[in-house]
């Protein structure tokens, strides 16, 4: 009973976190775990983050998205949902970082019980120019730490790596900012 409960109270901390300010989580929060519990595990419940996060997901328009397909370049990788207020207020932005930026990617990752048609027609409504990947909350990404709360946005190095974590929504100065700050430079 309380395997098929933990879901839904991950989803209730999704929605409380959805509103607060943007925190940047140390690095150090990315390494990856040295075990998970088995009940963890069962759950669907990731603690920590991969150093080197893999992630292959099927887009709303039908194409593959694998990160590791990505080398080379930095990658935006934003957990989101429709409901969540920030999430939508940056989803411009990270859109304009996107298609300015030839080195930088960005993948929309939405974190919520959703029908693709449904998100066919949110997208018509708010177009954006990334990929954006339907997530199952009772499953996901493994090698990613289950979101604490909307929105969740991970950089990743050109090498694959974590370079940085942000709880909150971020706007391209920030990840501009965090390019910089780990010797990238910004095309």
């Amino acid at each position: 009973m309380t395997i098929r409960l933990l879901p839904f109270a991950l989803l209730a901390l999704a929605l409380a976190g959805c509103k607060q300010p943007a925190a940047e989580v140390p690095a150090a929060a990315a390494e990856p775990p040295a075990a998970t519990a088995p009940a963890e595990a069962a759950a669907g419940v990731v603690e920590k983050t991969a150093d080197m996060p893999l992630l292959r997901v099927k887009t709303v328009d039908g194409k593959d998205f694998d990160l590791a397909g990505q080398r080379g370049k930095w990658v935006v990788v934003n957990f989101w949902a429709t409901w969540c207020g920030p999430c939508l207020q940056e989803m411009p932005e990270l859109s304009a970082l996107h298609a300015m930026r030839g080195n930088i990617e960005v993948v929309g990752l939405a974190y919520e019980d959703i029908e693709p048609d449904e998100m066919g027609a949110f997208l018509e409504k708010h177009p954006v120019a990334y990929p954006i990947a339907i997530l199952d909350p009772y499953n996901p990404p493994a090698d990613f730490a289950t979101p604490r709360g909307l929105p969740m946005t991970y950089l990743i190095a050109p090498d694959g790596k974590v370079a940085r974590q942000f709880l909150g929504p971020v706007d391209a100065q920030k990840i501009e900012q965090a390019i910089a700050e780990a010797g990238g430079k910004v095309a």
